[in-house]
């Protein structure tokens, strides 16, 4: 019962991503925490990475900017709470100290009918930061595009 209160509590604070991706979990776990192949296709459509610091192990940090099609650059930085390989990581996103919109990462990656099925969950503190996110960010359709990357990415089309 205390699990469906604390799960309730969140909804209005969470963006959920799912799919099934047609690869082993192995090799989807590995694009997440590999310096090398995360920059390939982390972000949505028109984005590149730029990896400065990449240590995937609880306690560690990753440090990236996201530069967009614009020229905009986007810092972040991911301190890495629980990684059990290969099947959880959860992690504090935050934007390296450049304003106010930080969230807490848990992806999942079980197997499934001879894939795997990745689940991306992000809470924000409020329901005005997921809010935000949403409306100016566009957080929920670029999470759909940086799945399709993955997805790219692992079929060997990225």
């Amino acid at each position: 019962m205390i699990t469906r209160t604390l799960e309730a509590s969140t909804a209005d604070r969470e963006i959920v991503t799912t799919r099934l991706i047609k690869a082993p979990r192995e090799l989807v776990f590995d694009a997440f925490t590999s310096r090398e192949h995360v920059g390939e296709w982390w972000g949505p459509l028109g984005f590149r990475t730029t990896t400065s610091e990449m240590d995937v192990r609880p306690g560690g940090t990753w440090r990236f900017i996201m530069h967009g099609p614009d020229g905009t650059d986007y810092p972040n930085r991911i301190d890495y709470i629980e990684v059990v390989r290969p099947s959880l990581l959860s992690y504090a996103h935050g934007d390296d100290g450049k304003g106010d919109h930080s969230f807490h990462s848990t992806i999942t990656f079980e197997e499934e009918a001879g894939g795997t099925r990745l689940t991306m969950k992000a809470v924000f503190p409020t329901a005005e930061g997921r809010r935000h996110v949403v409306e100016n960010h566009n957080a929920i359709e670029g999470g759909r595009q940086t799945i399709d990357r993955l997805e790219a990415f692992l079929a060997g089309g990225a």
